[in-house]
């Protein structure tokens, strides 16, 4: 939020831009034992709908994307069990990586995305669909 807040008015001269924010599929799923992470990403998928509709008549485009959980060193903490329930629970099984991640917020700032301002998508592999 105090990034967008900091650059909307750059955004605005511009005549268009975009604004990807990141939360978490959890929000989604409703994850366990996780409510304060939960309900913060939550917080970001609302915000993202807000800022879509202030800045859309700009021509400025928000989404957010909603990974799952990454194989990454920070997440190393997280228990052997969680990282299964993702691996196996997925259309696409197995690991994600903050890899696989990149080129969906690369098309996401992208002219052609601008039709999907306001929305969120989950970026997990299949792990929970958007209804």
């Amino acid at each position: 939020w105090l990034m967008t807040r900091a650059c909307a008015a750059m955004l605005r001269a511009s005549g268009t831009g975009r604004v990807v924010n990141v939360a978490s599929d959890t929000a989604l799923w409703g994850a366990p034992r996780l409510l304060s992470y939960t309900a913060s990403k939550g917080a970001v998928m609302a915000m993202t709908r807000s800022l879509a509709r202030e800045l859309g008549p700009d021509r400025i485009g928000v989404t957010c994307v909603a990974p799952g959980i990454l194989t990454t060193p920070s997440t190393d903490y997280v228990p052997e069990a969680r990282h299964r329930l993702y691996a196996e629970g997925r259309a696409v099984p197995g690991p994600q990586t903050a890899d696989e991640i990149t080129g969906t917020i690369a098309f996401l700032l992208s002219e052609a995305a601008l039709t999907l301002t306001g929305q969120v998508l989950p970026v997990n592999n299949g792990f929970v669909f958007n209804g």
